[in-house]
Parts: structure tokens; C-alpha cells; sequence
């Protein structure tokens, strides 16, 4: 009988290890929350053709990423079934407009949700796009953001993960839970932080304040 619990306390241990190491180095104070709305990105082609020849983006606020900032100027996005008004646009301007809606935005508007990281469009949904002075009809670019973190190759190391690699991430707060599926996104740019979008952090209960654990 003693030999019997001496092993049953073994394999308790043992599994009680092998879950501790789930969780990555790093504690969940160190990776803040950034929270995201609909918005647009827009390339100066198309910038032009909704507000004018040489048209230049008003900052109207800096955000956490650096050299990113929300602006003054908002537009219309129309799809096949409805529109929706006043989505922000962020600048800078990027080399193709891509438009990141929330999920329940895609059925307002009539188009199939594609959940894609940033700046990967092939195969997306088009959209249309109405400013003040003309439209745009983009081919693809229409996507619903992925969770990912974004973070230097020295958080990375130091949260014992990798650039592209696929994580989950756990909440603590009262309606907490875990996400899987978030990416990471590793580079000299960046500025440590998770990203959500405000339909995620809703059913969660998450705010600016929440931060997160990465777990494997």
C-alpha cells in the first residue's frame, strides 16, 4: 500500500509539472491589452480618390504601436447588404487599403467574414469605400483581425516564444477565460501588447487595464 501512494504522489507531481510548464516565462502584468475597433487603412492611391489630389491624413491622436495614429478623417464602408459610417481611418498611409471590420459587422454589411492577420489579404472580400470627395471599390482587403501580440525579438525571447508562432492566451478577470489562435508578431517596431478586437474583449470582460497570460 505504501509502495501504491508513493506512486499515485509521483504521478500527481509529475502532472501538477508538466502544467506549470504550459504557462510561458513572463508573468501576465508584463503583456497589456490593446483594444480595436473598425477602422481602415488606406493607401495614398485611394486616399487621393475619397478626399482629393495630395490629400495628406490629419493626425488626430497617437496610438500604442509606434508610428501608428489614429485620424480626423472617417469614411463609409458599403457592402452588398448595408453600410456603415464614420469608420476611422489610421495612418500612415500603407502600400494597399485594407479595411478590419468586427464579425457582426460583416452581417450587417453582407460579406463573409475572413479572420486574417494584418496586411494578409489574398482571397478577402472587396469593399466599397465612400469619402468626401469620390469612392473606391477595392477587389479584396475587407478581413476580420486575428488575436495576435505584438511584441520586439526581445520580449520574445524572454516570453520563450517566436515570431509567427500560434499561442493561447489566458484572462483572469471575472468573466475570464482563454483565446486560442493568437499570433505572435515579433519585430524591432513593435511595442509589447496584446490585440484584440472590442467584440473579444467584450465577451470576456477585458479592458485596457486586463493583462494577459501566454500559455501553450
Amino acid at each position: 500500500m505504501d509502495n501504491l501512494e508513493a506512486v499515485l504522489k509521483l504521478l500527481l507531481e509529475t502532472a501538477k509539472s508538466k502544467g506549470e510548464n504550459t504557462v510561458c516565462k513572463g508573468s501576465s502584468a508584463e503583456i497589456p491589452v490593446g483594444i480595436s475597433n473598425r477602422h481602415v487603412h488606406l493607401s495614398q492611391k485611394d486616399l487621393e480618390c475619397l478626399f482629393g489630389k495630395d490629400y495628406q491624413l490629419a493626425k488626430l491622436k497617437d496610438l500604442s504601436q509606434p508610428g501608428q495614429y489614429a485620424c480626423k478623417e472617417v469614411v463609409t464602408v458599403c457592402g452588398p447588404k448595408g453600410a456603415i459610417e464614420k469608420v476611422r481611418i489610421l495612418g500612415p498611409v500603407r502600400s494597399k487599403t485594407q479595411v478590419e471590420v468586427l464579425a457582426g459587422d460583416c452581417i450587417k454589411l453582407g460579406a463573409v467574414p475572413h479572420v486574417r492577420l494584418s496586411g494578409d489579404l489574398s482571397r478577402t472580400p472587396g469593399i466599397t469605400l465612400v469619402g468626401p470627395k469620390g469612392s473606391v471599390q477595392i477587389e479584396e482587403g475587407l478581413v476580420v483581425a486575428q488575436r495576435h501580440i505584438h511584441m520586439t525579438p526581445e520580449d520574445a525571447k524572454n516570453l520563450g516564444v517566436c515570431d509567427g508562432e500560434v499561442v493561447s492566451i489566458k484572462f483572469d478577470d471575472l468573466r475570464g477565460g482563454i483565446y486560442s489562435n493568437v499570433a505572435i508578431r515579433a519585430n524591432d517596431a513593435s511595442k509589447l501588447e496584446c490585440h484584440l478586437d472590442i467584440e473579444e474583449a467584450n465577451a470576456m470582460g477585458i479592458n485596457s487595464k486586463s493583462k494577459i497570460t501566454i500559455v501553450k
